[in-house]
């Protein structure tokens, strides 16, 4: 999805379409899986456990994009 609207600009609503279904059907299967759910529930509750101890706050990841 991505690289289809980098390549195509202003037009990518348009000639985009058949990635942003295909990314949103990938993000609602994560999102409706409940193991998935709670992995990050505990993550997040892991992460603001340590901030409460602490006051500091952790980097946030940087993710790259392999494109």
């Amino acid at each position: 999805f991505t690289k289809c609207c980098q390549e195509t600009g202003l037009l990518m609503v348009v000639k985009c379409r058949q990635e942003n279904t295909a990314l949103k059907d990938c993000l609602v299967s994560y999102y409706s899986d409940p193991s998935f759910y709670e992995e990050c529930k505990a993550e997040y509750l892991k992460q603001r456990e340590e901030y409460r101890a602490t006051g500091i706050k952790k980097k946030r990841q940087k993710f790259t994009l392999n494109v």
